[in-house]
Order: C-alpha cells, then sequence, then structure tokens
C-alpha cells in the first residue's frame, strides 16, 4: 500500500520547542500548554509524525539498547513524561519546563479538537479498556470524533499487519493514539511511520486504563512530587519491579556519578 503522506522530522520544525540531552538522548522541554498547542496544531497538518514520552525508564531502555534509542531519535517530539527528567530539564536551564504527562496529553488533545471534527483511533490495551475509554471519552468531549479503535497483536520487532493498515488507510485517522507500553509502542511507531496514512502517532502507555478506569492513577500530589512509580509499583508490583527498582537506581547512579 502506497503512502502519499508527507513525513518530516522535527528538527525541520522552526517551531520546535528546545530540547536538552539527557544521557545522550534529546528530549524537548517546555510547559504543558506550549505542547499541547503544538500537538494540536499537527493534528490537522496532512503529515505523518510520531510522538514518544520519555520517562526514567524508557530513557535508560535507549541508553541499553541502540534499537530503541534509535526508535525514540525518530520521534517528531520526545516528550519528558517523568518528573526526574522535568528536573534534570529545569537544571539545564529550561525554567518553564513541564511534565508533559501521557494521560493528561490525551486529555487536552481530546478537548482542543474536538471541535474541529479531527479523527481520533484508538489502538492496543484490551477489547473491554477501550470499550470503557470511548465511554468516558464521549461523556467528557461530546464532540470527540472517533473513527475507530482495535486490538492488534503486535509483534517486537514489528511486521505489517496487512488489516490493521487496511482499515487505517479507510478510515484515515487524523490522531493514532497507541497504548502498547514503552519501548514497544515506540519501536512499533518508528516501523509504521513509512506506511501509515497522514496522521500524528502518540505512544501514551497506560493512559487508556488511567482515563477509562481500568487501573487505579496515582493521586495529582504523587504525580508531581516524582513519587508515581511508588504508587504504581505498589499497585502492580510483579510487573512492575524491575522498571522502577531496577532502572530508577540506575538513572541516578549515571546522574550523581557525572554520567550526563
Amino acid at each position: 500500500m502506497m503512502n502519499t503522506a508527507q513525513h518530516t522530522s522535527y528538527s525541520q520544525h522552526s517551531d520546535m520547542p528546545p530540547s536538552v540531552h539527557v544521557f545522550g538522548l534529546p528530549i524537548h522541554a517546555g510547559s504543558f500548554q506550549t505542547m499541547i498547542d503544538l500537538l494540536a496544531h499537527w493534528s490537522a497538518e496532512s503529515v505523518t509524525r510520531s510522538v514518544s514520552f520519555c520517562p526514567v525508564y524508557t530513557v535508560m531502555r535507549a541508553l541499553e539498547d541502540p534499537h530503541i534509542h534509535r526508535a525514540l531519535e525518530s520521534a517528531d517530539l520526545r516528550a519528558a513524561d517523568g518528573m526526574p527528567v522535568v528536573w534534570l530539564q529545569r537544571w539545564r536551564g529550561i525554567s518553564d519546563a513541564e511534565r508533559i504527562y501521557g494521560p493528561d496529553v490525551m486529555r487536552a488533545v481530546c478537548e482542543a479538537t474536538q471541535d474541529r471534527g479531527i479523527r481520533h483511533y484508538f489502538l492496543g490495551s484490551t477489547a473491554e479498556t477501550l470499550h470503557a475509554l470511548e465511554t468516558v471519552l464521549r461523556a467528557n468531549y461530546p464532540q470527540l470524533h472517533i473513527v475507530g479503535r482495535s486490538t492488534p497483536r503486535i509483534s517486537i520487532p514489528p511486521t505489517l499487519d496487512e488489516d490493521l493498515l487496511h482499515e487505517l488507510w479507510e478510515c484515515r485517522p487524523q490522531v493514532v493514539w497507541i497504548a502498547l507500553g514503552s519501548p514497544k509502542q515506540d519501536l512499533w511507531m518508528e516501523f509504521m511511520k513509512p506506511h501509515m496514512p497522514a496522521c500524528l502517532m502518540l505512544g501514551v502507555g497506560a493512559a487508556f486504563d488511567f482515563i477509562a478506569g481500568t487501573k487505579p492513577q496515582a493521586p495529582a500530589w504523587m504525580r508531581h512530587s516524582g513519587l508515581e512509580w511508588l504508587f504504581r509499583l505498589i499497585n502492580e508490583p510483579r510487573r512492575l519491579w524491575r522498571r522502577y527498582l531496577v532502572y530508577n537506581t540506575r538513572f541516578l547512579y549515571r546522574l550523581f556519578t557525572g554520567n550526563k
């Protein structure tokens, strides 16, 4: 299937926010509203772009795996989705750096685009979560234009799913929300970008579950103080212990030994 959409990289945009290198990975920094304004603008353009959200875990996985690093570098925007990353950006001189948190981004972009006819598609998670997510979104953003949802089996390394690709080209979403978890979603977006219709792809991980209410979300004070990891670890210790205990420790070790 031929993709006639235009593809770009972040370096081609003069309106891009500045970036701060975190262990060799450039992560864009700025206020939350600045990022939302940019994403809302991109959603209406006939260009294929991807957005990766980078907490500590994603940064550290990129450090140890060149395939992940390459996938993240191919994203048009890398957002600081973790307070330690934001704090590092502020220490490097970006005073207005804020956390660009996937679930908040999803709510804000849905609100900003709901009365503009922007077409949204949701990919990943489970059928039950997607049903609950759509119910919540339609209740909160009644004008939101949802054109499809799917829960395909995604392998790594990715392969072309012709049925999924055909569906995406049929409904031609302008915003594709992807909940495959990091770094799987980042690898998938890099692979799929040349094949996709013109759209804005955003890999938002657990945002589907949090907004749908199928998983508990940390209270705001924990999210803003850098303690969300503790809340999630307590709720899902078997799945997340390595992500937080191992990779958070490695991040702090590199930071305080000067390997920035």
